[in-house]
């Protein structure tokens, strides 16, 4: 494939996979076709990179990254919890911590049930609705070895506005000491933002330890895109590029079929991102704020979630 529109690096990166990676027998049990180390580009004045040839639940995946942001939950410890995600009728992490109470207690409760008693019951939902110090807690409450937390993106606004050509402009969800306490180590682990006082932009990069390149990485482009443009929007800047750059970068073996299909389609123009409400802090944004306007993509393809 050698078409010009952008998003024929992801479909390259599919065939690609799916021609030279080699198999591999994973944690899931599923297997892998796989490839170490590549890399997807996309300038954001070109339009905002939802991915057309199939459909990106856009609004699924901003309610993931607003969650995130926000940082800690009122429920439980405080660390991020997925009664958070059910409010906003989002799924996408329950199936981890479904796993782990039907591991130590033995009650073979269906995911449904596990989801609904979550909902409604505070106590049940402060235990088993924990997924540990995840991503949005490294992001906005890191803790240091003498009790303080450090609010990474809060720095990150600041280096931007007071040192903008600084090359540590990073916030990091590897922390290694809290590792085992995570329902799932951070598979988008680091980010890094650089700042073209010449064109007047912000750019951003991802480095991905862990690229489920079918079913995840169409979200953690958006995530990456939504992330940037945010910052770009509360420091005085325009939305530059970003740069995905995935380590482990790998499709299930259940997912080949899934696969051939999308790569039967021709892409389709990008959306534009609409920030419809501007709010006065980068945490304070819901999904009601933010738009997708032309987004037009092929139908979705489903494909099971290896957990």
């Amino acid at each position: 494939m050698t078409n010009t529109h952008p998003e024929y690096q992801y479909l390259n990166l599919l065939e690609k996979i799916v021609s030279n990676g080699s198999e591999r027998i994973d944690r899931t049990g599923v297997g892998t076709k796989a490839l170490f180390g590549e890399t997807l580009r996309f300038d954001l004045s070109e339009g905002f990179p939802a991915f057309t040839t199939k459909r990106v639940y856009w609004k699924t995946a901003f309610k993931e990254m607003l969650w995130m942001l926000k940082g800690k939950s009122k429920w439980g410890t405080g660390n991020p919890n997925i009664r958070d995600l059910l409010e906003q009728n989002v799924h996408i992490w329950s199936e981890w911590p479904h796993k782990k109470y039907v591991d130590e207690t033995g009650d073979d409760i269906t995911l449904k049930s596990f989801e609904e008693r979550v909902l409604t019951d505070d106590e049940f939902a402060s235990q088993w609705g924990d997924l540990g110090p995840v991503y949005g807690k490294q992001w906005r409450a890191w803790k240091t070895e003498d009790g303080r937390e450090i609010d990474q993106v809060s720095e990150v606004l600041e280096q931007i506005k007071n040192n903008p050509t600084s090359r540590r402009i990073i916030f990091e969800g590897w922390n290694v000491g809290e590792l085992d306490q995570m329902a799932l180590p951070p598979c988008h682990k680091h980010y890094q933002f650089f700042v073209d006082p010449v064109k007047g932009t912000v750019s951003g990069s991802l480095v991905q330890r862990s690229a489920d390149t079918f079913l995840g990485v169409a979200f953690n482009v958006c995530n990456l895109a939504l992330i940037t443009t945010l910052i770009a929007e509360h420091t005085g800047y325009m939305p530059g590029e970003i740069v995905w750059y995935g380590l482990d970068v790998h499709v299930y073996l259940n997912h080949l079929d899934q696969v051939r299909e999308q790569l039967s389609r021709e892409p389709k123009a990008f959306p534009k991102l609409v920030i419809k409400s501007k709010k006065k802090s980068l945490f304070d944004y819901t999904i009601d704020d933010l738009g997708l306007e032309g987004y037009d993509p092929h139908p979705a393809i489903k494909a099971p979630v290896a957990i």
